[in-house]
């Protein structure tokens, strides 16, 4: 994935490599993310990262599941799907994540484990390169790979992470992640609001400034909507009737080391995923520290609640027990329900202190691998093994990865997400059976499917799903069990990102004589592109250019210029035209133009070549040539 074709050794030679050994579910691969984009930023044109995806779920080994996670997580290098464990084996990895280096002639530098290591890997990093570039053996021409993101199309919303139906106000809002922002609807589907200026950011204000990083949960508390701002590791707070977005805990930076607690903005969280609201009481599933925090509404300060912070289903007082990434939260008033993902466990927590955690489905019973038992089985009662002391055959209902729950009437229901389907607990029968969903990825309405749904949100007669992978929310009749898709009528995606401008990475500037052209009213250039032997132009790319002009000029309309854009190509020759203000006159152009090229086959790495020409033009009834004919050489 991310790639135009397969990566062999001999494309890395020269380049510093970086392994990262991940799987999609994980709290930490997660974590990580942003170290391996800043290394990526830092070393450009000297590293290169692979993600090499090493399964724990069955879900997980999919290809196409993967190439979903690599959307949802904006990752922009190569990843290959290690299903069979077989690289993850020859390099001796032990846990997820772990990063391996290899130099630039291929040398196995070694690994580090974990999360919050950023220092350490720019350390050792630097170090390579400054020495490969000192021995001559470091080569930093810029690539460019071909992303999964490039092959999508906008749409209203982008991997919505969660939903919230407030049946008194007829509102549902809706975690549009991906596009950072929360959409407020009415539950039919007519749009009311849009909380959020759709970029990645921290900014308080009002909607159209506010922003936030890949939002998850929210919660209603009159007429105030809580959100976790995930990847900020913040709480933010909505006053729906000033219409203002501020924040109400956290630094803004992910806290590394299990806390216990402290002032609201003095004290770092750590990826806060879900929230729900009792008697004046804000709870947070924290999925980063494997916890659940408390917040008491209008008290400025913010508790550990429950779980150790050991990653586990282990049932006990709140302090004592342990939690596995709790992602999803929700309360019948008495207790606490919440899907404990890693573990596919649902539990149920006391809102007393004497109550403490217990397993309503899943894992506790088992002795071990209780992180690593899953499937998809309705039935009744804990897991328990079939035989005494065989924890590999065990008996009753199975999750896998659920990311959320919803109460109503005694009833959970659970976002079953990695089994696609939503299913529903009796909490007094301790039965578990299946609502909706196939079990297989998919979009159909009819039989109903889903696809890694990761929100759910009961009213009296219906539940709403944020089915996150199909970028849609659905409802279910709970009457009827039909499932329809909500439409809302005038949402539209956030503003594209402007294209970074690459034209930077020319390593000089081509001074080319004057040129005298036809008088006329268009400008045409023929860049004919060499390539090094053995080497092809990628045509998934485009090749692009870039006109800009010095001085006082005439000649070409301010709106022509500064702006990269697509060129024609035939036979390794780009052709682009730039209309003329007048028929006649002189300018001093800089024309930057760049293209990416691949090893002949099925290449997957591809370089970038930047050319920069520095082009007197004049434009007159005595001047001869039609076109400016360049060429630019790769190496």
């Amino acid at each position: 994935m991310n790639t135009s074709g397969e990566i062999e050794l001999k494309d890395l030679r020269g380049k510093v490599v970086l392994l990262d050994f991940w799987t999609f579910c994980c709290i930490n691969c997660m974590h990580i993310l942003p170290d391996l984009k800043y290394l990526e930023q830092k070393y450009p044109k000297e590293l290169i990262v692979i993600g090499v995806h090493s399964a724990k779920f069955d879900n997980e080994k999919e290809t196409e599941n993967i190439r979903r996670a690599a959307l949802r997580y904006e990752i922009e290098h190569p990843i290959v799907n290690d299903a069979e464990m077989k690289v993850w084996r020859s390099f001796g990895v032990r846990a997820w994540p772990t990063i391996a280096l290899i130099d630039a002639e291929g040398y196995f530098c070694g690994t580090d484990s974990g999360e919050g290591h950023r220092e350490l890997l720019d350390e050792v990093v630097g170090r390579v390169v400054a020495y490969h570039r000192a021995k001559g053996t470091l080569d930093e021409t810029p690539v460019k790979f071909d992303l999964e993101r490039n092959h999508v199309k906008p749409g209203a919303l982008r991997f919505p992470g969660k939903v919230l139906a407030d049946e008194a106000s007829n509102r549902l809002f809706i975690t549009d992640s991906n596009h950072n922002r929360i959409v407020v609807t009415t539950l039919d589907g007519k749009l009311l609001d849009v909380i959020g200026s759709g970029t990645t950011g921290a900014a308080d204000g009002d909607y159209k400034s506010a922003s936030f990083f890949r939002p998850q949960g929210t919660e209603l508390v009159g007429e105030k909507l809580y959100v976790a701002d995930t990847e900020n590791h913040l709480l933010r707070v909505v006053d729906l009737a000033a219409k203002k977005v501020t924040t109400l805990a956290g630094t803004g930076v992910q806290a590394q080391f299990r806390a216990n607690g402290g002032a609201l903005r003095k004290t770092a969280l750590n990826s806060p995923w879900a929230l729900s609201h009792v008697d004046g009481t804000l709870y947070v599933a924290m999925a980063g520290p494997h916890q659940l925090w408390a917040h008491k509404l209008g008290a400025d300060s913010i508790v550990v609640f429950a779980g150790s912070g050991r990653e586990d289903i282990l049932d006990g007082p709140l302090d004592e027990s342990a939690f596995a990434q709790p992602s999803g939260i929700a309360s019948d008033g008495k207790a606490l329900y919440v899907a404990d993902s890693e573990g596919s466990s649902i539990r149920r927590v006391g809102l007393d202190s004497k109550s403490g955690v217990s397993t309503v489905v899943g894992t506790s019973e088992l002795r071990g691998g209780r992180l690593f038992v899953f499937g998809d089985r309705d039935g009744k009662g804990l897991l328990q093994p079939k035989e005494p002391g065989n924890p590999e055959e065990v008996a009753g209902p199975l999750l896998q990865h659920p990311l959320d729950v919803a109460v109503h009437n005694g009833t959970v229901f659970i976002a079953d997400s990695y089994n696609h389907k939503i299913k529903k607990l009796d909490v007094a029968k301790r039965e578990v059976k299946t609502l909706v969903g196939t079990g297989k990825a998919g979009a159909s309405l009819s039989p109903a499917q889903l696809s890694e749904p990761a929100g759910v949100s009961a009213t009296k007669s219906n539940l709403f799903i944020a089915d996150t992978n199909n970028h849609r929310i659905c409802v279910v009749d709970l009457k009827s069990g039909t499932m329809t898709e909500l439409k809302i009528d005038g949402l539209q995606p956030p503003p594209t990102p402007k294209e970074v401008d690459v034209a930077g990475d020319a390593k000089g500037v081509i001074d080319v004589a004057p040129q005298s052209l036809a008088a006329g009213d268009k400008l045409t250039f023929e860049v004919r592109l060499k390539l090094p032997e053995g080497y092809k132009l990628n045509k998934l790319d485009n090749v692009r250019y870039k006109l800009e002009a010095s001085g006082e000029q005439s000649l070409i309309a301010p709106d022509q210029l500064k702006t990269r854009k697509a060129a024609d190509e035939k036979d390794n020759v780009a052709t682009f035209t730039i209309p003329l203000a007048k028929q006649s006159g002189d300018a001093k152009l800089s024309l930057a133009v760049s293209f990416s090229y691949c090893r002949d086959g099925v290449g997957g790495v591809c370089k970038l070549n930047t050319t920069r020409w520095n082009v007197p033009v004049k434009v007159a009834a005595d001047g001869k040539a039609s076109s400016i004919k360049l060429e630019a050489v790769a190496e």
